[in-house]
């Protein structure tokens, strides 16, 4: 009767438990562990398992990765849930553990999910069967182990970290599952696009992409061929949200980045907050957001305001450290002194005409009075001669001196905006021509260009 009962309860399974992969080519994701010829894939392999800590957020394979190398390796399976088990289910946990090895000579593989929630007391109850070898302990957690695991437990064991799926894995899965024998494939049709969609809406999780088809696939409509479709009307009614959150490659997203940099250049902070806000909640990657705002600083500030570039990098570095969502509030500073920054785009004008000036001029030479003369020959060729050292120059500026090939040694390409911190540069820069022209030693008589 139980194994009847078990049987009909196993006929509920969920998507995500039917497409746990059955062997380490099937497993999704953290190429990067278990790729060909990586360390820890070889490791199975050649069944010279090892305790580790798999440090990871949800979703990302850690449960399954454990089921798989008890597999793998003909390993009893044993598991414990920190959020529920105790030190009695422990010593229990041991107690099979031994039992196995001494009646059916197996080694034994013990899972413990959320370990990290497990008190001190409890992670020491782990050393010494970790040491004499009574299991493989593998523990699963989603917060750092250098700061919740004691430093005992982690020095028995090695710890590895699992990345979110990226939405191509995803995809792959999604695609697999469409066709393995799961029955979806005879249920429901559905486009590359609403597949694709379904992947951005994981968000890096495989259990939560496997869930969305699954219910998706309870809800579809009939559609032109035999079999009903998973439209994107049905998705958004699984999502309980518009689909623009998951569509972070059409119009609308390149749309909305157009608009948060002319909010900034047109120095509106609600604006530029406005859009950047929606640009995350669209499901653009925060990282790809950071580097648009370096972009910004850059080309539309420049050094009206330098401490503009500095800002956006020290937002992107604490994006880095923080992650999502702690991390966005950087940003939001960032995006908010860009709008407000005094504006000039002298740099990025100056940056393009002279990359469009060096792909149309023929290649001129370095003046000869510049060039370096690390040998004799070079010395004696002239290379170096005649150049004037700044710094024993009055005021550090060699007047009359030039740089620019005699051909173009009067263009001028960097002219700063009466704005900001250019205000300033511009003087010093009129300055300095002033004193050019004064210079009684000039490099090229004026008027030979």
């Amino acid at each position: 009767m139980q194994d009847s009962l078990f049987q009909e309860q196993r006929g509920f399974e969920p998507l995500a438990a039917r497409m746990r992969p059955r062997n380490l080519d099937e497993y999704v994701g953290q190429a990067h562990l278990v790729g060909p010829g990586k360390p820890l894939r070889q490791a199975v392999e050649q069944g010279q398992l090892h305790s580790m800590i798999l440090w990871g957020p949800p979703g990302v394979g850690k449960t399954t990765f454990a089921r798989l190398l008890a597999s793998v390796g003909d390993m009893g399976y044993e598991t414990l849930s920190a959020v529920l088990a105790g030190v009695k289910d422990i010593r229990a946990a041991v107690e099979r553990a031994r039992s196995r090895k001494q009646a059916e000579g197996r080694d034994t593989l013990l899972f413990v999910d959320e370990v990290h929630r497990f008190n001190k007391s409890q992670q020491d109850a782990f050393l010494p069967h970790i040491e004499d070898g009574t299991f493989i302990f593998v523990g699963a957690t989603t917060e750092n182990p250098s700061f919740e695991l004691n430093s005992a437990l982690l020095s028995r064991t090695r710890v590895y970290v699992l990345k979110n799926l990226e939405e191509a894995d995803l995809v792959g899965l999604l695609q697999r599952a469409l066709h393995a024998d799961t029955g979806l494939a005879d249920k429901v049709t559905v486009s590359d696009r609403v597949l694709g969609l379904i992947a951005a809406a994981g968000s890096g999780d495989a259990r939560r992409a496997l869930n969305v088809l699954e219910v998706a696939s309870d809800l579809a409509e009939p559609g032109t061929g035999e079999q009903p479709e998973i439209t994107e009307a049905v998705l958004e009614q699984v999502l309980q949200s518009s689909l623009r959150r998951f569509d972070k490659g059409g119009d609308v997203f390149y749309d909305q980045i157009s608009a948060l940099h002319k909010s900034v250049r047109g120095s509106d902070p609600d604006a530029s907050l406005y859009w950047m806000c929606r640009m995350l909640d669209g499901g653009a990657d925060p990282l790809y957001v950071a580097r648009r705002l370096v972009r910004i600083a850059s080309e539309d500030i420049g050094n009206a305001d330098p401490r503009a570039l500095r800002m956006c990098l020290d937002a992107w570095d604490v994006l880095e450290r923080l992650g999502s969502p702690e991390g966005e509030l950087s940003m939001a500073q960032a995006v908010t002194y860009l709008a407000l920054a005094p504006k000039s785009n002298a740099v990025y004008s100056a940056y393009n005409r002279c990359v469009a000036d060096i792909r149309q001029d023929p290649d001129y030479q370095v003046p000869v009075h510049i060039r370096n003369a690390p040998t004799s020959l070079m010395n004696d060729l002239g290379y170096g001669e005649e150049y004037r050292y700044a710094h024993d120059e009055p005021e550090a500026f060699a007047a009359g001196e030039a740089y620019l090939p005699e051909e173009i040694h009067q263009r001028r390409y960097y002219q700063p905006v009466p704005r900001g911190l250019e205000i300033r540069l511009g003087e010093k820069r009129q300055r300095l021509d002033d004193m050019n022209k004064a210079s009684s030693r000039q490099r090229y008589p004026s008027g030979s260009s």
